[in-house]
């Protein structure tokens, strides 16, 4: 099977000089579920923003669908983003616009951009933006506006506005990492959910082993920009989350049942 990703190389420096990342190497199949894990400063933000190009690499390549993402021009980078859902530990919600409208904005690479500017949707995409709010519980919320809800509603309308491009990929950058483990377990519980069925490929962010190990059937740990683990969780030992971790163990776990 042809990998959907492959990461060769891939490097940031800053202007400060030090490496964000620093030679990672990267596979992802159609229909993973990947956590990728390690303290805070390993480069798992950097990792995820570089595969879509909020960041720009330094070196290396990103390939993704057979295209190549670090040369693509506006328009090329445009259909890539399309069909790369992402979630923000932020939401990177527009909060005076509904639930709805919100989702539907994962629908705006797909349509021209003065139909996105008027909010003049198909109403097949206004159909499958509220089945999927059903979906995640938020069937009494499609029309509030999105500043009314609280954190972890948010950041299920984050999963349902990326879910709406039906995407090959799914990117979540520390998606529970502002959130109460309730609500944590919520939101993971609705990626894992809908990315198993739709057979959509998931990155995922973590701190937390825990969570890592109960949702990931592939873990990928981070250290200083590098990958010093890749494997099934089940090869996961506490040898290596302590190496990953050293220094910063308390990062390691959620109080959370799961």
């Amino acid at each position: 099977m042809e990998p959907i990703l492959t990461i060769q190389g891939l490097k940031k420096q800053y202007s400060a000089g030090t490496w964000g990342l620093n030679g990672i190497e990267l596979t992802v199949q159609p229909g993973e579920f990947i956590a990728v894990i390690g303290p805070s400063g390993a480069g798992k933000s950097t990792l995820l923003r570089c595969m879509n190009r909020l960041i720009e690499p330094t070196e290396g390549s990103v390939t993704f669908l057979g295209e190549d993402v670090v040369h693509a021009n506006k328009r090329q980078l445009r259909s890539i983003r399309a069909r790369m859902g992402m979630i923000f530990q932020h939401y990177n919600l527009v909060y005076r616009s509904s639930v709805l409208e919100n989702v539907l904005h994962g629908r705006l690479g797909y349509i021209g951009s003065l139909a996105g500017m008027l909010g003049r949707y198909p109403e097949a995409d206004k159909e499958e933006a509220i089945a999927l709010l059903q979906k995640v519980g938020l069937e009494n919320e499609v029309y509030k506006r999105a500043d009314e809800l609280s954190g972890g509603q948010k950041q299920r309308v984050g999963v349902c506005r990326a879910l709406a491009q039906k995407p090959s990929l799914i990117l979540a950058d520390e998606p529970i990492a502002s959130l109460d483990p309730k609500s944590s377990k919520t939101v993971m519980d609705a990626i894992h959910t809908n990315c198993r069925e739709q057979e959509i490929a998931c990155l995922v962010n973590l701190h937390q082993v825990d969570y890592a190990k109960a949702y990931a059937t592939r873990i990928v740990g981070i250290k200083a920009g590098r990958v010093v683990f890749d494997g099934p969780v089940e090869q996961l030992t506490s040898d290596i989350t302590q190496y990953l971790y050293e220094g910063q163990e308390h990062e390691m776990f959620h109080k959370a049942a799961i």
